[in-house]
This record gives structure tokens, C-alpha cells and sequence, in this order.
């Protein structure tokens, strides 16, 4: 959603919402979000959620840099890759983040307090039942592995297609911007080999990466791998 935000030089209030402290399970926040995640876009009274919704919103009500389609057919395959993102990458990318990083945070609570934590979750109870305080089983976190490397897989061949330098063609759309934060973890995970023989996707996270919004969205401390280095050496 910064991504697109900064793409469309739309001026916007960036709230850190505090997962260490649970405030994304604060009854302010879930009066604004009842699925208690992140984001959260408010926008003078409206209020949307998700993140594919909210930048197709933005898109919408802004004309400014567009970042869609201009015909239904290529908006509905748009849409496709949205829907694609939001079923495969973007949960199995919580997988290894979770096993390498945010599972620390669990390690000194108590069995109970750790299942009344994740009873607390309106719509990730599950996942954290599932993670178990400690990791996630070999199975799953191998099934997620192989999602990844599906996504990265199917956007290689995308790319590779016609020498496209979007998933969409010629212009940076909503679809690369929902496909970047994942990208960008699994960089940050270690993972980045998983496209080491894939040039085009290797190129266009190189393009990404030289957009002026990609800096302006990852600002220091954004990334796993700087927060929890900077939470040891504390």
C-alpha cells in the first residue's frame, strides 16, 4: 500500500501499528479493522481493508499515475494476479518469516498465556495454533517453501514472455506492487536464491528496487532481519 502511495505522490499520515505490544488487538484498532491485521486505510469516513483492496481503491479515486488497466479484459488479469498473490505467496511467506524471526518473541511466554495470545486473534487463531510457540512443522513450512518457488516460478515465465519489463507490460501496476513485499522478504530471509537462475525476475526486482517508492517504503527498521538485529544488540 506504501508502494502505491508514494507511486501516486498522494500525500498520507504513515501509523506504525505496534505488533510487539499487540496493538493491532487494542479495541481502538479493532473498531477501525475487526480482523485485527495490518493494513488499514482510512480516508475521510471510509474505512477499507485489505491490502489488494485498498490499493485497487486508491487507483480508483485517484487518477493520478495509474496503476491498473485501462480495458476490462487486462484489468480482469490483473486482478487474476492479485488473487493468485493473496492465495499463495502471501501466506506461505509467513511460514519461514515467522520460523526464522517472529517466533522469538513467543519464546519466553508461558504454554497459556501463549494460547490465550492466540485465541486472541479474530482470524489468525488458527496460525498461531498451528505454530505451536516454537516453529512450524517440516511439512508445512516445505509446502510453503515450494508456494514461493511456484510464485517465482510463474512470474519467470510471465516476464519472460514477451521481454516484459511488468507483469502487466510496459506500466508498474498494483500487481507488481502486491508482489513486492513478498519478493522483498524472502530477500531478506535468505531466500533470494530461489531466483538466482530466473533473470527476469532477478531484472525486474532489480526495477523495483530503483523506483523512488520502493526507498520512500522501506525506510530503516522496515525489514525483520534490522529490527531484530537492533532488538539483540540492545
Amino acid at each position: 500500500v506504501r508502494l502505491v502511495l508514494w507511486e501516486k505522490a498522494l500525500p498520507f499520515t504513515d501509523r506504525i501499528v505496534d505488533h510487539k505490544t499487540r496493538e493491532h488487538l487494542t479495541e481502538w484498532y479493532l473498531k477501525l479493522n475487526p480482523n485485527g491485521v495490518v493494513p488499514t486505510l482510512t480516508h475521510d469516513d471510509a474505512v477499507i481493508l485489505d491490502s489488494s483492496a485498498i490499493m485497487e481503491y486508491l487507483d480508483e479515486v485517484f487518477q493520478q499515475a495509474p496503476m491498473s488497466m485501462p480495458d476490462p479484459v487486462r484489468r480482469a488479469h490483473l486482478r487474476k494476479w492479485l488473487r493468485y498473490f493473496e492465495e499463495v505467496p502471501t501466506p506461505a511467506i509467513r511460514v519461514p518469516s515467522f520460523n526464522q524471526y517472529l517466533v522469538k518473541r513467543y519464546q519466553n511466554m508461558s504454554a497459556a498465556d501463549y494460547d490465550r495470545m492466540a485465541e486472541s486473534h479474530p482470524i489468525r487463531k488458527h496460525f498461531y495454533q498451528r505454530l505451536a510457540k516454537t516453529s512450524f512443522d517440516e511439512r508445512e513450512t516445505r509446502e510453503s517453501l515450494d508456494r514461493l518457488q511456484q510464485t517465482v516460478d510463474r512470474v519467470e515465465k510471465a516476464l519472460a514472455a514477451d521481454g516484459r519489463p511488468w507483469l502487466m507490460g510496459e506500466r508498474f501496476t498494483i500487481a507488481d506492487c502486491c508482489l513486492v513485499p513478498t519478493i522483498d522478504r524472502m530477500a531478506d530471509l535468505g531466500l533470494g536464491r530461489m531466483w538466482d537462475e530466473r533473470p527476469n525476475v532477478t531484472a525486474w526486482y532489480a526495477r523495483v528496487q530503483a523506483r523512488p517508492c520502493f526507498a520512500k517504503t522501506y525506510y530503516p527498521m522496515t525489514r525483520l532481519s534490522e529490527i531484530f538485529a537492533a532488538q539483540k544488540a540492545s
